[in-house]
């Protein structure tokens, strides 16, 4: 127990049961409750009580009432008494919700025979023992103190609730209140305190203790971040490590994230997070608390424990354990609240950005307004916020306003993948109220007519997608509204045109993403009028149980074709199945490609490429594009994308979007920045060479703000032109005469050892759509694809004819009439092939 308390015991003073109620004229709503309040000992807001014994027949708490008194004997000084205590309902508690009414005065006599009397009254040193919502004490606190979660338990399904930092208030069903009775002459004995009621309305007194020591044993200081250093023989695991604040409150204890320095000024890495970070045994930790100045830190360790003196590290900035092995600093002892500027270098203007502020031991600084500590579970980010791996970013405004420590403070900030991410080191200034930062475009595409989109976007709303695409780098956001279950999103803001936040070369619009847990999914892009639904059916884990199979992706990417929509397949090729339907009849404009080089091996044959081949190699014209599936903070907007190119002349619209991407002329990307020319011809392009074919000059070149390190042409699936390094560079560049036989395409491809901290495992690298080359009459067609293909039609045959839930028999049989008929015509063109 800390010393500076002294419970007193009130055995001998008790003139009432432990258990209150009716009988004894107390409001009928203490029957059945007061019998739960605390016995024997027990901590309220880190003071220690001596309460009542066990049994609440026996007498418990001192009742008081009309001129009634008792005086219990200290003979101690203090310089706060501290008491637990509450009043009785009163009939005009809800005419006056203000209080004020005297309840007691509670009077200290010295040894000197002085006095000083303190006024008790409802609502300020003690209330009701029953109180609605917002009808807390002035200067009382409620027993029952916050439980704060740690932050694994914040990161649960009931994480809204715990953003206010409480888990629960514990406590009993009764209210009782903690009030510390401030001693105008600390110095001087106390002999007594007398308790008396001046009304009719009862006061119960339930425990009494003695403080001394520095501040006031309930008012808290400002919660700061304290750097908590211990010996170098007692690392230990985070987990390993506990720490509690005696008279406050921890709201978070973890270790040092880093040691930020010019090398992470310089790293190459910048814009992309950091990794995960690995617990491993360490001596630093950073402990956010608030608590009283008389508070003390206890650290224990599996070697050794320590007491830290928490007001002087406050009051001092540091603060020592008595044995001088532990110490905790104050990091930041004064802070400044700074409006920040973003601006582009090229225009002046302001830009909204991707902003992470640091202190030098890597603790996070957010923007007022974002997260100390991002979730990036699923369905769980709706505040502008990101995490990549370890590091925490907020999507801000280009101005935005922050509160900053003075002195030493570390800023990143990206914006996609044309501009030249910053870092640097700044110093704030005691004071300050302006700070202005710009961000530099190393390349400008969309003046070339290329624009960026993220085809695949869920659960943030419309103005979040817009900030977020904005702060990316990105001209559209295609947010998808969809069903996972009984759980429908964003499903109210469809609308059937553009999201009225669009703006400033940024549009939003809000689609359908279709699916069935085995035959796919498919996503309704820019849909005019009415939406595509019903946005999922076929039951768990798409739709909910027992829904029937209604429609086919097939039907659905036709409905949103007659409604003017795009029709892209997201993440693919999973969950594979129909793809040969949607594909063979041409009723697919884009494939989502979205996973590059393994870091590890560097190889660029990812399953969905090889898998996309298949279908350019039997003649389907689809594009590539890139979405990101954000279904949470663990993703950025962007961070795969599509980039298209516009017809010349032509405006940024969500049309002219679509135009470009059912032309083919586009690449996916993570980072890097890819060109393809093939005889002068870009993406998308048709090239007519006679029978016999002949060599086509091949040009790719690939730049990126980070390194890449492959680069690669593929001919109907073959890599037959590359160039590696194993140095770290930003560009790579090939130009080959490619001999052509048959008629085929051609891409390019690059990728990079660099690893991204995306959730999703998307590495960095990009991927061109062909470029298509006709050798006379000749139709691109590879048997052994189609024979894939037929596998994945009779497994969808299958699956209809014995496990599909039956919407009618009507319905039934028209979904099986359309893999039947693909499945004759595929079969029919491997005939035509021999």
């Amino acid at each position: 127990m800390n010393p500076r308390f002294k419970p007193v015991a009130l055995t001998r003073h008790f003139n009432s049961p432990a258990a209150l109620s009716s009988r004894d004229g107390w409001h009928a709503a203490m029957d059945g409750v007061s019998g739960k309040l605390p016995r024997e000992k027990s901590t309220h807001w880190g003071i220690p009580f001596q309460f009542g014994p066990e049994d609440v027949q026996q007498k418990g708490s001192i009742v008081l009432r009309d001129g009634e008194e008792i005086t219990v004997r200290l003979n101690a000084t203090a310089t706060h008494v501290c008491v637990a205590h509450f009043c009785d309902l009163i009939p005009e508690y809800h005419a006056n919700a203000g209080g004020g009414e005297e309840v007691a005065t509670y009077v200290l006599r010295y040894a000197d025979g002085q006095e000083h009397a303190q006024v008790i009254r409802r609502r300020f040193e003690t209330n009701l023992f029953s109180v609605g919502w917002g009808n807390e004490a002035f200067a009382a606190v409620n027993a029952a103190m916050p439980a704060v979660p740690n932050y694994e338990q914040a990161l649960a399904p009931t994480w809204g609730w715990l953003q206010t930092g409480v888990s629960s208030v514990g406590g009993s069903p009764v209210s009782f209140w903690v009030y510390a009775l401030e001693n105008p002459r600390p110095e001087r004995p106390i002999r007594s305190v007398t308790f008396r009621a001046t009304s009719p309305v009862r006061i119960a007194i339930l425990g009494l203790t003695l403080y001394t020591g520095p501040g006031h044993p309930l008012r808290h200081v400002p919660r700061r971040v304290y750097k908590l250093t211990l010996p170098a023989s007692e690392k230990a695991l985070p987990s390993e490590v506990k720490a509690e604040l005696d008279l406050g409150i921890i709201t978070r204890f973890h270790a040092v994230p880093g040691h930020i320095d010019a090398a992470w000024v310089r790293a190459v890495d910048r814009g992309l997070g950091s990794g995960w970070p690995t617990p491993t045994p360490t001596r630093e930790f950073l402990v956010e608390a608030t608590g009283s100045e008389g508070a003390t830190l206890k650290v224990q360790t599996p070697a050794a424990s320590h007491e830290l003196p928490f007001g002087d590290a406050w009051t001092k900035g540091v603060a020592k354990s008595d044995d001088g092995k532990a110490r905790i600093q104050l990091l930041h002892p004064r802070t400044t609240w700074v409006h920040v500027t973003v601006t582009d270098v090229a225009t002046g203007q302001e830009t909204p950005t991707r902003a992470h502020f640091c202190g030098a031991n890597g603790e996070y600084l957010p923007p007022y307004g974002h997260h100390a500590v991002v979730n990036d579970r699923w369905f769980e980010d709706y505040g502008g916020d990101l995490q990549l791996g370890g590091s925490s970013y907020a999507y801000v405004p280009g101005r935005f306003q922050i509160e900053l420590p003075v002195g030493e403070v570390y800023v990143e900030l990206a914006k996609g993948f044309e501009y030249e991410p910053l870092r640097r080191k700044l110093q704030i200034r005691s004071g300050q109220r302006e700070l202005r930062l710009s961000l530099r475009r190393g390349t400008d595409w969309r003046n070339k007519g290329w624009v960026t989109a993220d085809t695949h976007v869920h659960f943030i709303s419309p103005e979040t997608a817009w900030l977020e695409g904005q702060g990316e780098g990105i001209n559209l956001i295609n947010l998808l509204a969809s069903q996972w279950g009984r759980l429908y999103t964003n499903a109210a803001d469809i609308t059937g045109a553009l999201s009225g936040c669009s703006r400033d070369d940024t549009l939003v619009w809000v689609g359908t993403e279709n699916r069935h847990h085995l035959l796919g999914h498919i996503s309704m892009l820019g849909t005019h009028g009415d939406p595509v639904f019903p946005m999922c059916d076929g039951g768990p884990g798409e739709a909910y149980i027992g829904d029937p199979d209604y429609q086919l992706l097939t039907e659905w990417a036709e409905t949103c074709k007659q409604r003017e929509g795009v029709v892209i397949r997201p993440h693919f090729p999973f969950p594979v199945c129909e793809e040969p339907l949607y594909f063979l009849t041409g009723n697919l404009d884009g494939a989502e490609l979205r996973q590059f080089a393994d870091p590890e091996s560097g190889s660029l044959d990812q399953f969905h490429f090889t898998e996309w081949y298949r279908y350019l190699n039997c003649g389907c014209r689809v594009a590539a594009v890139g979405g990101t599936d954000k279904m949470s903070a663990g993703m950025p907007v962007g961070g795969v994308r599509t980039y298209a190119q516009l017809d010349p002349g032509d405006e940024f619209s969500f049309e002219n979007w679509g135009k470009a991407v059912r032309a083919g002329r586009t690449f996916t990307t993570s980072g890097p920045l890819i060109d393809l020319r093939v005889d002068g011809r870009a993406m998308g392009d048709e090239i007519r060479l006679k029978p016999g074919g002949g060599t086509l000059e091949v040009e790719a070149t690939a730049t990126s703000l980070w390194p890449i390190h492959r680069l690669e042409i593929v001919l109907n699936g073959a890599v037959v032109a590359a160039t590696y390094t194993q140095k770290d560079t930003r560009t790579l560049s090939l130009r080959e005469a490619i001999p052509v036989s048959g008629s085929g395409w051609i891409a390019a491809r690059c990728g990079s050892r660099l690893r991204v901290n995306h959730c999703w495992p998307i590495h960095l690298g990009a991927h061109t759509s062909p470029v298509y080359i006709v050798v006379g009459d000749e139709q691109v067609f590879s048997p052994s694809d189609a024979s894939y293909m037929l596998t994945l039609i009779d497994g969808g045959l299958t699956y209809l004819e014995t496990l599909s839930v039956r919407y009618d028999e009507k319905r039934h049989r028209e979904m099986k009439a359309r893999f039947g008929k693909v499945r004759r015509q595929l079969a029919a063109r491997m005939r035509a092939a021999k």
